[in-house]
């Protein structure tokens, strides 16, 4: 709990008017409406592209992660920073951060999506660049505001990481096995 008091300590010192307006727009960026707004207009976008794998990789890794964030806020019943430092009310737990862990999964299948669909090398490199440093703001976003602690956002990045990577696994083209003569 040093470790995130100290964190907080430093994000509260330096705040400043400006800054919190601009942290408030990257940390709303990152929330639920805006998540599910992006993740169901590329559904659907792949859809019409005939694009069914990927498809099932935004929408299932989206809806399914939202369930396993739900349950583990519940399980741990963690609270959040403490008021004044907080400049957001919210009434749910802290454990892990919802808005981490959401912007690490769809971060992480837009990275999938674009390493299968995108064909140029500099755009796949710039879109896996941007869409990193998008989840690394909006979870810093997160701190900034006193909505969570450190250790809240890092557990949000890694269980949107491998929750992500198993819906990536599991949507993964396979191969199909080539028979050799004596098999035929």
């Amino acid at each position: 709990m040093l470790f995130d008091q100290s964190v907080l300590d430093s994000a509260v010192e330096d705040r400043a008017p400006w800054l919190i307006d601009v942290v408030t727009v990257v940390t709303h960026s990152g929330g639920t409406v805006a998540a599910w707004i992006v993740s169901t207009v590329l559904t659907i976008a792949l859809l019409l592209r005939d694009r069914r794998r990927e498809a099932v990789l935004v929408a299932g890794a989206m809806l399914s992660g939202l369930a396993v964030m739900t349950t583990l806020k519940n399980l741990f019943e963690r609270h959040r920073p403490p008021l004044p430092d907080r400049l957001v009310e919210i009434s749910t737990f802290s454990f892990p951060s919802g808005h981490a862990m959401m912007t690490a999964i769809l971060a992480s299948v837009l990275v999938a999506v674009t390493l299968r669909v995108v064909l140029v090398g500099y755009v796949r490199i710039a879109l896996v660049v941007l869409l990193v440093l998008y989840t690394l703001a909006v979870g810093l976003s997160r701190v900034y505001l006193a909505a969570h602690w450190m250790t809240d956002v890092l557990a949000g990045w890694a269980f949107g990481a491998l929750w992500a990577a198993f819906w990536i696994l599991l949507t993964r083209t396979r191969p199909r096995p080539t028979l050799t003569s004596s098999e035929i």
